[in-house]
Parts: structure tokens; sequence; C-alpha cells
């Protein structure tokens, strides 16, 4: 008896005081040090996630928890209908952008950088920290380190509505990783039933793999880092909860039926008039049935409507601007959206009514990127044309002009047959800046793009550059978040360490650009290198003369016979240096650089639409 009242009184005490609970109990750890220069960070990579009942048992509920869409987990999980119900403990990969965070400036744990995704959470009644990481979260992070990412929050006086940062733990795979570098450290929490043989063997990974990364003697609920080149196909349930049961209509009829057979030979003259009776009844049903039929579709139509209306609502201020494309309209122009039309990620060319169109398919909110791009209006970034938007499945689609020559980043790094010329590249770069130039001075608010790359640079008929992808683009500058967004290799220092957000940042990430352009090299290596930090490190600070001997060597080796003069590549490369500076407010301003690369004679040499057409090397 005393044992029983002992144990209700320990089970009081962790309800009511909301004690750590043994049987989830966390590591008493704020994270994982990372090194905020390791060129591994930031990177793409997944978090292991179990469905759980009762609010996490669909894809939207947990892409809203992890700030994602339901696409973005449905594929690498292997779940073909994201639109289907999960059923408990079914397996997720989610998506994290995993970044190397410098410590807080209240920082009382004294903790060092760590590496971590950043996710905001609005705090709900009833919550503390403990119990979202752990109920959540399923302790891909501690309450140490939320407190410790939070200096500003009271953890024992948390206000509704507020939102906080839950760093789930992540890492970035480098050099160091192993011998064979994996493509991704997955972040896995271990369960009391787990041992490193079983994640091993769900992973399709070696035991030592895991040991080599992890230690040999991880804790049940320690978040562990499982190192693979693919994510493993798992294998999903087939079939999900059946609809209600008909046993009580079932067992009505058989009842029934039994009744009938009983007096079928006492009252046979009865039961024909009741067969009769029977028979017009049912006939009467199918019509009623019929009719309800009918008012189910015309609701289910009505809520249709209300559906798109709702949405139509927050692009509402677009509506006058650009024109609104019908779902069947984009269907027919790519074949229902088959791969033969993919262009690039989600991005199809299509024809409707005889013009060519980029149908960019969104898996989130749209109106964002939307009320930006209807505020700017420039020959060096790519037009929207219009939108749609699909009530099935809520899905936004944006319909830009089509880009005849792709990508720059094409031209440049995958294109054998054909290269880009020292006068066409020196030309890209200025329609670049123009567009930059653009946005950051001739918009209200400053418009900061956030994701300048070659990729991002598409090219026309007559090989002029076009800015394209607002995605990630933001009004207004000078803000600072914690949500690092953006590609490896262009980011800008200041804002992979402190969130800073500005105008300077596409700056830097322009003359990464730059020297895209002169040394035809990949912004990243494949041993994970940017070259940004090579270049600095071999021109910054020489002199002029010692210049022009080193970039021969390092210029683009397709570019030896053009009739191009070191002088013009020098220059070009002054200003790339330039905006590489680590000091956000000694880089110079877009109009500073259009105005310096305007200055080269190269410009105004043979720049017909002839003299910019590329032209085969062994016609050189």
């Amino acid at each position: 008896m005393k044992e029983t009242l002992l144990s209700l009184l320990c089970l009081l005490a962790f309800i009511v005081l909301d004690l750590p609970d043994p049987a989830r109990a966390q590591p008493n750890t704020t994270g994982n040090t990372c090194d905020v220069n390791q060129t591994a960070y930031p990177c793409q990579t997944y978090a292991f996630y179990r469905a759980a009942a009762p609010d996490r048992l669909d894809l939207a509920s947990i892409g809203d928890l992890f700030e994602v869409s339901r696409l973005m987990i449905a594929e690498p999980s292997n779940i073909s209908f994201p639109n289907a119900s999960l059923v408990p403990n079914q397996p997720l990969f989610v998506p994290l952008t995993c970044s190397c965070n410098p410590p807080p400036a209240n920082n009382t744990y004294n903790i060092t950088s760590i590496s971590y995704a950043n996710i905001s959470y609005t705090i709900e009644s009833g919550d503390t920290f403990y119990d979202v990481s752990t109920r959540r979260f399923e302790n891909l992070t501690t309450f140490q380190s939320v407190e410790a990412v939070n200096p500003t929050l009271v953890p024992t006086n948390l206000t509704i509505g507020v939102d906080a940062i839950f760093p789930i733990f992540c890492k970035c795979p480098d050099a160091n990783t192993s011998s064979i570098r994996p493509n991704y450290l997955v972040s896995y929490v271990l369960q009391p039933s787990d041992n490193i043989s079983t994640v091993a063997s769900l992973f399709n990974v070696s035991s030592q793999s895991i040991t080599d990364l992890n230690g040999n003697n991880p804790q049940p609920f320690d978040t562990i880092f499982v190192p693979v080149s693919q994510l493993p196909n798992v294998t999903q349930p087939t079939t999900f909860p059946a609809p209600p049961s008909q046993k009580t209509e079932r067992k009505g009829v058989i009842i029934g039926l039994s009744i009938g057979v009983g007096v079928l030979g006492i009252l046979l003259i009865l039961l024909i008039g009741l067969w009769f009776c029977c028979g017009y009844r049912v006939s009467e049903k199918k019509d009623y049935e019929g009719d309800k039929e009918e008012i189910r579709k015309d609701k289910w139509q009505q809520g249709k409507g209300e559906a798109e209306v709702s949405l139509m609502a927050d692009v509402s201020d677009c509506l006058d601007k650009y024109r609104v494309f019908k779902m069947e309209e984009l269907r027919e122009a790519t074949e229902g959206f088959s791969p033969r039309y993919l262009i690039q990620g989600s991005v199809y060319r299509g024809v409707v009514d005889g013009e060519v169109f980029a149908i960019k398919k969104m898996t989130w909110n749209a109106s964002e990127e939307l009320k930006i791009l209807q505020k700017v209006n420039h020959g060096n970034l790519v037009r929207l044309e219009g939108f749609c938007i699909d009530p099935e499945d809520a899905n936004c689609y944006l319909i830009y002009e089509f880009v005849e020559n792709g990508s720059l980043h094409s031209w440049l790094h995958e294109n054998k047959g054909e290269k880009l010329n020292w006068k066409m590249r020196l030309r890209i770069g200025i329609d670049v800046a123009n567009g930059l130039q653009y946005i950051h001075e001739h918009t209200r608010p400053q418009v900061v793009h956030k994701d300048i790359k070659s990729s991002n640079i598409l090219l026309d008929s007559s090989m002029r550059a076009k800015i394209a992808n607002f995605g990630l683009a933001k009004s207004g500058c000078n803000a600072i978040t914690m949500h690092i967004v953006g590609t490896q290799g262009y980011i800008a220092p200041e804002y992979l360490s402190d969130g800073v957000v500005s105008t300077r940042m596409d700056v830097f990430s322009f003359g990464v650009v730059l020297l895209e352009l002169i040394s035809g090299k990949e912004a990243i290596d494949e041993d994970g290198r940017v070259m940004w930090a090579s270049a600095v490190e071999k021109f910054e600070g020489v002199r002029e003369d010692q210049k022009l001997r080193k970039v021969r060597d390092w210029v683009d080796k397709t570019l030896v016979a053009d009739t191009i003069s070191a002088e013009s590549v020098v220059s070009v490369l002054n200003v790339a240096i330039g905006c590489l500076n680590k000091d956000p407010s000694k880089r110079p301003s877009m109009v500073d650089i259009v105005y310096a690369l305007s200055k080269s004679d190269d410009v105004f040499c043979d720049t017909s639409e002839d003299g910019l057409s590329p032209q085969p090397l062994s016609a050189r």
C-alpha cells in the first residue's frame, strides 16, 4: 500500500512540476560544437522523425512544425500521397538547413559555436521548453539548448504567442568525417530499444561508421548522426485506417431477413404485400439517395470554390497586374507536368496560346514573392507574366517569361561545345550589376535578393543576363534573422555568422559570380572548399604587376585564345575582391560596381547582337 501511494505521489510531482521523466530523459547538453569558418556549413541534411498521435499524423502538421512543405517530407520519405493520413511511428525524413551558429550575446551557458537548424516555434498554452523539445520535436533538441539560444526568454514564465527558436541538432559532413565523405549526416534520436547495429541496419551503413562519428556509448534519447551517401528507401504502410465499420447496418439487415424467413410460411400473402410496399420504398430511397449525392457534389464544389477564394485573397493585390492562368491550361501546356518538360528543379517549359512560358511550381505560399515581384520592373530581371492557384492541393504556380539560353551556370560549367568569350562575360556581369542596382536603389523598401548565384542568372536569345528566382528575397534590410538560407559558396560571412540581412550580402554573392566569370571555376569545389576564400588569399593586397602575372594562371583556360588584355581581367578581378571584403561596410555599392565595370574598353568593342553570339572553341 505504501509503495503504491509513493508511486502515485511521484507521478503527481512529474505532472504538476513538469519534472524530467526518466522514461524520456534527455542528455544534458547544449549541442555539438562547430567552427563558424568551416566551409562545410551551411548544408542541407535530414532528421529522422516518427509520426505521433494525436496531432502529428499528417504531413501538413509536421511540415508546419519544421517550417517545410508536405512534398519536401513526402519525397525523401517514399510517400506517394502527401495528403494521406499517417500511422503512429511511421518513419519520416524531414529536411533541415544546418548552420554553424555563434554563441548568443547573453551566453549564460558559456557555450561555443554550435551547429543546429533554426526552427521557430510559437509558444502555446501550457508549453515548456522541456515538453516541446521532448514531445513535439521528439528529443531532436534539448531544453538546455533551447534555453541557451533564447537568452531573453524566461523558461518559467513563457508568454503565449511569443516565438522561440528550437535548435534541432544537426551536423554537416566535412573532409574528416570518414574516409569516404558522406552526402548527409542524418540526425537520429536513439530509442531505448535501439543499438548501433539496429540503426546501422535501418540506414544500410556499417556500425563502425556510426561509432567513428558518435563514439561507443551513446545513450537512449541522445541525438546521433548517421553518415549516408543516400537516404534509405524506407518501407511505408500501403493501407491507411479503414472507414468506420458498417456492422450495425449489416446486423439490422440480417435480423430483418431472419424475421421474414420465420414468418414466410404463415404470412405469405402479407409478405407479398410487404414486398410491393418495400419495392416502392426502395425506389423512393434511391431517388432520395440520388438527391443527397447531388447535394454532396454541390457542397464539394462550393467548398472547392471557397478554398480558391481564400487562396486568391492572399494575392488579391496582384490580380489587376498579372494574368491569372487556369490549371487546365498549365496541365495541357506540360502534358500533366511530364518530366520531359522539366527545365530544372520545379520549373517546367510550357506553351499557352502559342507563347512559351517558364512555369514554376511552388509548394509553399507564394504571396511574399508575388508582393516583391509586382514592385519590380527591369530589363535585367526575369519578368513575371502571371500565376495560377490549384485549390485541389493549395499549390501556387508562377508563370514567367521563358529565357531561351538557360542559366549562366550551365554555360560556364556544363556546356562542352560552346563557351562564352570575354566580352560576353563582361556584358553579363554588367547586366547583373544593373539588375541588382535597380532592386537595391530604386525600390522602397529596398529588396535584397539573398540568393545571387550563377544558376539564378538566365541568358536570353541575345545572351543578355536576367536575374531570376526571388523565392528567398526580402523586402527591407538591415534585419537580423536566425533562419539562414542560401547556397554554400555564395553566402556572405556576416549573414552566415550573425544572420545580418542587407544589400551588401547581395554584393558579396555578386563578387563570387564575377570570380566564376573570370576563372570558369565552380563556387565550391569537390572537396567543399569555397573559391572566394582562395581568390582573396591569392590576390588581396597584391601589387598590380604581380596580379598581372598571377591572373594568367588563374583565368579560365577557354579564354586564353581570346583577344583580351590582362589589364581588363585584373580590373574586373579588383571589383570582385572589393565585393568580397569581410567588412560589409567596406564593400562597394552596386552603383559603384556598375560604374567600375562599365569603364572597361572591352565593353564598347563589338557588343552588337552578332558579336554577342557564342562561338564554338574550334572556331577561335
